[in-house]
């Protein structure tokens, strides 16, 4: 999954791609480096930003996510926590639904999600981005998380959604410490008990620059080396800004044998 966010404020790109024109050559780019989907946001949720307007959100979003449904093939997600915003996005050619707050945010997005049959991304967030790091607290970070996943699964297909829609994802730097975010990380495989698609957002987050002791460090290939320890968890989809990056070492990486049988076979067809 390519990050495209149509932001100036986001932690890691705000601002590159705030333009329309900059965030559609952009998301082509990525779609020519191989992401299988472009996640397209208008609102950062870095811990403590402002929240968007709807119609500022729209705005920057709509335009985007329709000049990208003309122009690939590639399947378009829209990143929002917003009803109105998911579905002028479907509406503009989006076909899944990534929403941080589980679908919790706003309760029309249930709604929305329910008229439509886009995928859904079902995130943990504890708190919001406005309070969430603020001495985030588990007595068991993997139980307690799994524990919430499985709730939204069954209250979302309970309310009538297709499982074969839903895609679960931990929340790296959502409401966590460095701590909670590392066993997040080497536990990520418990996950798979839950019997769906698994997603993890991890790339550039803040906790690699406090494991690499410099803030102001590149943290591309440290966010290569999460993206091969969680494929070789069999993580399905890698959220990440870097796509050609990716592909390329996990190509290598399967290549190399250094992944499961199911995943080196994914990853070696990719590169035929």
């Amino acid at each position: 999954m390519g990050i495209l966010n149509v932001t100036p404020d986001s932690f890691s790109d705000g601002g590159r791609f705030f333009a329309p024109d900059a965030a559609v050559e952009q998301g082509l780019r990525l779609a020519d480096e191989g992401a299988a989907i472009l996640d397209v946001g208008g609102e950062s949720t870095r811990p403590y930003s402002d929240p968007v307007a709807t119609d500022e959100e729209l705005g920057r979003v709509i335009p985007v996510v329709q000049a990208l449904a003309e122009q690939t093939e590639v399947p378009i997600s829209i990143d929002t926590s917003k009803a109105e915003v998911a579905r002028e996005a479907i509406a503009a050619g989006a076909e899944i639904i990534n929403d941080v707050t589980g679908l919790t945010g706003d309760e029309a997005m249930l709604e929305v999600a329910r008229q439509s049959e886009a995928g859904l991304c079902v995130m943990h967030m504890q708190g919001t981005p406005q309070t969430m790091q603020d001495d985030p607290q588990y007595d068991d970070v993997v139980a307690e998380i799994a524990a919430y996943l499985a709730a939204r699964d069954s209250a979302l297909t309970a309310a009538g959604i297709d499982p074969e829609r839903i895609c679960l994802d931990p929340g790296i730097g959502f409401g966590k410490t460095h701590a909670h975010n590392l066993t997040l990380l080497a536990d990520c495989w418990q996950f798979h008990r839950l019997g769906r698609p698994l997603l993890v957002g991890h790339s550039r987050k803040g906790f690699i620059a406090r494991i690499l002791g410099d803030k102001e460090a590149d943290r591309t290939a440290a966010t290569l080396g999460i993206s091969i320890a969680l494929a070789r968890q069999g993580i399905q989809v890698l959220r990440v800004h870097d796509v050609q990056a990716t592909v390329d070492a996990l190509r290598m990486f399967a290549a190399a044998g250094g992944l499961g049988p199911r995943e080196q076979a994914r990853w070696l067809r990719v590169a035929e």
